[in-house]
């Protein structure tokens, strides 16, 4: 008599995937192998298989997601139902919204349009006589 196991795996790429942190099933594969996602703190590989209840940390580029995995799925859904596959902690959002703000700041004070004029020009010049 053989016992059929019901239980399905869930591997993190193909979950990171279906949870729309990664456009394709190989960035998020390849992210996991970076070292860019840990599981309660450890690295891991991406057949490490994920659970409900298990903690996140996601690097991409800037951003840091702490998350707790409330759902698994295999297949990538619309984004409303993504998020209910995850939770993001209160902390985790707070220090994303501060650094998109700070990134945002930055980006401004740098923002010019096109090629300097010419009274510009001279100011740049002066300034560089200045030195």
């Amino acid at each position: 008599m053989m016992i059929k196991n019901d239980v399905e795996k869930f591997r993190i790429d193909k979950w990171l995937y279906a949870a729309r942190f990664f456009k394709t099933r190989s960035l998020a594969a390849e992210a996991v192998e970076r070292g860019k996602v840990h599981i309660n703190g450890m690295r891991i590989k991406p057949a490490k298989m994920v659970a409900i209840g298990d903690m996140l940390t996601i690097r991409i580029a800037h951003y840091q997601y702490d998350i707790k995995v409330l759902a698994l799925s295999n297949k990538r859904g619309s984004a409303a139902e993504a998020q209910k596959l995850y939770q993001e902690t209160d902390a985790s959002r707070e220090a994303r919204t501060a650094l998109a703000e700070q990134i945002k700041m930055q980006s401004q004070q740098f923002y010019t349009k096109g090629r300097p004029t010419k009274r510009d020009r001279r100011k740049i010049e002066h300034l560089k006589s200045q030195e």
